[in-house]
């Protein structure tokens, strides 16, 4: 991992990516009320096939070193990943606000995708794992997930930009 100081100017030490993992194996809340200023919101940007950037907001757990979403096959972002698997999220933690880059790509293995749903479930939404074994399906989603079946992504670190929220601050760039 290559780790480069955004706050040299300022005399800040950077970042420990030890802190910021920790920060995410905490785990961080998106139900209303549940943080942030009403909860955490993880902002997902694909590429749309003109280069525009596409940003949408998704339902994320962090997992062994990634990030997991999900989104219904039919929808943009699934399109914009299938065609290019390049993108970033972005989430404000207790202490760090946090964007991440990276490729995402398709979870199809079943007990993968069964452990993903187990832990939406105990974060509060409810989804089972659908007669395919490699998707989710839940009496509701997102409206921006469209229907189901919901398809789980993983999206693997290349480079993560972190900005300390508290003092004494900083702000610190890995590369993965």
């Amino acid at each position: 991992m290559e780790t480069t100081n955004l706050a040299e100017l300022y005399d800040l030490a950077p970042l420990d990516w030890s802190g910021v993992a920790a920060a995410l194996d905490a785990g961080f809340p998106q139900a209303p009320g549940s943080g942030g200023p009403d909860r955490h919101t993880c902002w997902l940007v694909t590429l749309d096939p003109d280069g525009r950037p596409h940003v949408n907001g998704v339902g994320a757990l962090w997992v062994d070193g990634a990030f997991c979403f999900e989104t219904a096959e039919r929808t943009r972002k699934a399109r914009n990943l299938a065609r290019d698997p390049r993108c970033s999220l972005a989430v404000a933690l207790a202490g760090y606000d946090l964007v991440v880059e990276g490729e995402a790509v398709r979870v199809a293995d079943p007990s993968m995708v069964a452990l993903l749903a187990e832990r939406w479930r105990n974060a509060g939404w409810p989804c089972e794992v659908d007669n395919s074994g490699s998707a989710l399906t839940a009496p509701f989603s997102a409206p921006s997930a469209g229907p189901p079946p919901y398809f789980v992504y993983r999206l693997t670190l290349q480079r993560v930009t972190s900005i300390a929220t508290q003092e004494p601050g900083g702000a610190t760039r890995w590369r993965f």
